[in-house]
């Protein structure tokens, strides 16, 4: 790539979105979804009725307002939203050893026999979720920030070569 397609390519970022980083932050959304369903569709004695639980509701209402609003605003290059995304990314992996790590070592009663409430197979589909979910948002701060000073480094080079 020459130095002038370089420079075509950031100018033409001024006028088109950043449809990669905003897509990662669905994609972080989707496997958080993945997460969620899969953990409230359990139903293991009463393990699972408690405060964490609520707790657990309204965070992830509060992750896919955040994340979306996030996805917005990495569409727009706008560099404090990967920010954001840093810590909901790091905050999904914290996630990891509330409920699914405290779910898969304890046990039960169910109709009178002791059950495992979290079995091996849940567990790692969980963990899985919740890692990819950090992965994508990780990934979508990344690649914003990157075309962020990308971006302003090219509007500064126009202002100079305007004045």
């Amino acid at each position: 790539m020459t130095a002038e397609d370089r420079t075509i390519q950031r100018d033409r970022m001024r006028f088109i979105k950043n449809s990669l980083s905003s897509n990662l932050a669905y994609l972080g959304i989707l496997f958080d979804v993945f997460y969620f369903v899969n953990l409230y569709q359990s139903d293991v004695g009463t393990y699972y009725y408690n405060y964490l639980i609520g707790i657990s509701i309204v965070y992830n209402l509060v992750f896919l307002l955040a994340v979306f609003l996030s996805s917005e605003g990495v569409k727009n290059y706008k560099k404090g939203y990967s920010y954001l995304l840093f810590v909901i990314a790091a905050v999904q992996i914290v996630r990891i050893f509330i409920i699914p790590m405290g779910a898969h070592g304890a046990a039960a009663i169910n109709n009178g026999e002791s059950a495992a409430v979290m079995q091996d197979g849940q567990f790692f589909w969980q963990v899985a979720c919740l890692v990819i979910s950090a992965v994508c948002l990780a990934i979508s701060a990344v690649v914003n920030f990157i075309r962020c000073n990308e971006l302003e480094a090219h509007l500064k080079t126009l202002d100079t070569q305007g004045a």
